[in-house]
């Protein structure tokens, strides 16, 4: 184990890749932190550099972040991985179950194709269409494709004269021109992190919003406690983490007066909810997979 070589992809200086980076460290006494924003592919010699170090030539690549903002250029990132899988190299979580939930529209289109519960969604381009969602919906939540942590997501309710409606439906499709709309659940004072290692269920984390925030993201002052749900819920989400394929991830899970339903699956997983609110090291955790499946 010793001499196997695994760089960690993320943002340097970050906790969660930096506490990857010690764990794997620790395990096998190599250290390579990679930005993804300095790696280059030359498709004629077969390599994928960054500073100087051959990705293909590596034993393994563990993906913590592969960028500080989602967008369609984060999944051009991934496409590069998939030159390093084909030279051999195991890439933690496969390029292509990370792929299929960077897109926010990709993710819920498998979740409903594989019965799991969900909002009630919606998506268009049409700016008709989307004002007589959020008439239907009486308040709906505007999500990019693309964003983590709800940044870039926007409340808009059925209340404002119809003028102001369309106003603010076409701000958002100014930069959304396909349109994810949501209907806003309201949630029991938290929504839950259901923690999955190569499909095997690790625990829960509640998220709690603090102040008159309306999600409870960690990035809009939310804070971590621990949960224990019931056998239903954690059924639903081993159900719902399972068409992706994935070594390491997060299932998003609210529980409301008609039952549990599903946001998203993570494309990366959260350690700071895990340590903070279950108390596990899930990047050593991650790290003694990485190091079963490479041997």
């Amino acid at each position: 184990m010793a001499n196997l070589k695994i760089g960690v992809i993320g943002i340097p200086g970050k906790w969660s890749t930096e506490v990857l980076a010690d764990a794997v460290e620790k395990k096998t006494g190599f250290r390579l932190v990679i930005d993804m924003a300095d790696v280059s592919l030359d498709l004629e010699n077969n390599t994928l550099v960054a500073g100087g170090n051959n990705l293909c030539e590596l034993d393994g690549l563990m993906v913590k972040k592969i960028s500080a903002v989602y967008s369609p250029t984060t999944l051009d990132r991934l496409e590069l991985l998939r030159v390093a899988e084909q030279a051999g190299v195991r890439v933690f979580s496969p390029a292509l179950s990370m792929l299929r939930l960077i897109d926010r529209l990709s993710c819920t289109v498998t979740l409903r194709n594989a019965g799991i519960p969900m909002p009630d969604t919606r998506v268009t381009e049409d700016i008709a269409v989307a004002m007589q969602t959020v008439r239907d919906f009486g308040s709906a939540v505007f999500k990019p494709l693309y964003s983590t942590k709800a940044r870039g997501m926007t409340i808009i309710n059925a209340e404002q004269d119809p003028d102001e409606l369309e106003r603010s439906i076409r701000d958002f499709s100014a930069n959304n021109q396909m349109m994810y709309i949501q209907r806003k659940i309201n949630l029991p004072g938290r929504d839950l992190g259901m923690v999955f290692l190569a499909g095997n269920y690790l625990g829960t984390y509640a998220r709690v919003p603090q102040g008159e925030a309306w999600n409870t993201t960690i990035h809009s002052g939310g804070r971590y406690a621990p949960h224990t749900p019931s056998d239903d819920v954690i059924e639903l989400a081993h159900r719902a983490q399972a068409p992706f394929n994935m070594d390491f991830t997060t299932v998003d899970v609210a529980e409301t007066d008609s039952g549990p339903i599903v946001f998203e699956v993570s494309a990366f997983g959260g350690f700071q909810g895990t340590k903070d609110g279950i108390g596990i090291d899930a990047a050593a955790l991650y790290v003694d997979h990485a190091l079963k499946e490479l041997a």
